[in-house]
């Protein structure tokens, strides 16, 4: 089966009713929902726990495909690129406009409306119709795109909503390991989804330990199970340090996360309302093993911790930091702004202010395991703010995203995955990354929606023989 979109877009204006612009294009399909119904990555659509597993229904949610898993629509300011596997553009440029399959009843001026009595299922596909009043919607538009009904709600998030950019598909329980092997999991680092690699960091009697292991993501072994049972040591490494350390006793603080450039990076540092920061940090590169380690002085840095990672009655952890580009991102103490480190020059350190005071709550809810910072693709997102790839801040609603998540968003494909709990109920998790381009389609000629027009489009998609 083929698909096939044709889009009209009408500017019409608002005192008079003439349709003063009109737009026709047509537009090819990515691959976003054959990877939704095609991939299965660690058995995340199989009940693997029995009663302790919590699964999407499908009906309703995903599927009919329209107007479901295709159900709304993002706008763009520049052109995309035309391949099938672009499913997530850089956001560098957010969409300037969206919207779902619903009527939008909030105040946010980027989201139109679904003409729920014009849209419809045809004989061979479905045919979409969003209005925008003059309010919404306004800025110039270069590109078109279907995406998830989620996705058309806010986007990656918004001043009305910041959670439907994260739809949860699965939760399990596990509740057969013992904290020393959730320990493991909770302070994974990296999963290599292709080759079903999970790699895991801790710091123990002054060494820094790296466990690579095996996870069944793709393949399945004749012995295997999917409730994380399976995750047979390949590999250990054990690096011992004489200037790292985590810091403190009772509550260990410090973290490991993926450079994304070949190397894996630790911090460890304490909270500071005032002087100078003491960042404890080691770099290890992936092939070989090699380090170095060290102490930066931050002058007049007033940092958050950048996280903890405590086994005892529990597992537990706290993610405060993300790596970017070479710079680690870490929350200023006063949740008015974030620092940016250079990792390779440490007096190369910019205070990004926010321009507000955020809540700096835990986008997980408050438990035994948080995580305050995170990113996908290139945006990285706290409780209530996005920082773009140019380290634009975007202020957003605060909310809890992923409830009880510990460890970084482990990102394959429109699949994010993660582990975590609270005082003994321990999960795997998996969220549906929702904003993804389901069709592109670069308009010819760029339009200008403006406040004295309201804009109509008009969208159909129809099966054809391959």
């Amino acid at each position: 089966m083929k698909l096939k979109g044709n889009m009209v877009i009408e500017m019409i204006d608002d005192a008079t009713g003439e349709v003063l612009e009109r737009v026709q294009e047509e537009n090819m399909v990515t691959n976003a929902v054959n990877h939704i119904l095609g991939l299965n990555p660690m058995g995340i659509f199989y009940s693997v726990a029995g009663e302790y597993d919590t699964h999407l229904l499908w009906n309703n949610n995903l599927i009919p495909i329209c107007p479901n898993m295709i159900g709304g629509i993002l706008l763009y300011s520049e052109a995309l690129t035309e391949d099938a596997d672009n499913i997530y553009p850089s956001t560098a440029k957010l969409p300037v406009a969206y919207a779902s399959n619903d009527v939008n009843a909030t105040a946010d001026v980027a989201r139109g409306s679904m003409n729920l009595t014009e849209s419809k299922p045809l004989e061979n596909g479905y045919r979409f119709v969003w209005e925008f009043t003059p309010s919404q919607g306004n800025g110039t538009i270069a590109a078109v795109a279907l995406t998830s009904k989620q996705g058309g709600v806010a986007a990656y998030g918004s001043m009305e909503n910041s959670k439907a950019a994260f739809y949860q598909i699965m939760e399990t329980r596990l509740e057969t390991q013992t904290v020393e092997e959730l320990a493991e999991l909770f302070s994974a680092v990296e999963v290599d989804f292709e080759n079903n690699i999970l790699i895991n960091i801790r710091f123990q009697d002054s060494s820094v330990i790296i466990h690579k292991r095996r996870l069944p993501v793709f393949t399945l072994g004749l012995n295997d199970r999917l409730n994380d049972t399976t995750n047979d040591l390949l590999e250990e490494k054990v690096i011992p340090c004489s200037t790292f350390k985590f810091i403190g006793s009772y509550t260990p603080y410090g973290d490991f996360l993926d450079g994304h450039d070949g190397y894996w990076y630790g911090f460890a540092n304490q909270a500071n309302s005032s002087g100078d920061a003491k960042m404890y940090w080691v770099k290890i590169k992936k092939d070989d093993y090699t380090m170095t380690e060290g102490v930066w002085t931050l002058s007049n840095c007033y940092l958050k911790a950048i996280g903890y990672f405590k086994v005892d009655t529990y597992a537990q952890r706290g993610v405060r930091g993300v790596i970017r580009n070479g710079y680690l991102y870490l929350t200023a103490y006063d949740d008015a702004g974030i620092y940016k480190i250079n990792l390779n020059n440490s007096t190369d350190v910019t205070l990004i202010p926010f321009g507000f005071t955020s809540a700096g709550k835990s986008q997980t809810g408050s438990g035994t395991c948080a995580n305050y910072l995170f990113m996908v693709n290139d945006l990285i997102i706290g409780w209530d703010y996005q920082i773009k790839p140019d380290d634009t801040v975007v202020q957003t609603v605060g909310s809890t995203r992923l409830l009880n998540l510990g460890t970084p968003l482990f990102q394959y494909k429109e699949f994010c995955f993660g582990w975590g709990g609270n005082y003994g109920s321990d999960y795997r998790m998996c969220f549906l990354l929702t904003p993804y381009l389901a069709s592109i389609n670069n308009l010819s000629t760029a339009v200008v929606k403006t406040t004295d027009k309201t804009m109509k489009i008009t969208y159909e998609l129809t099966e054809e023989d391959s």
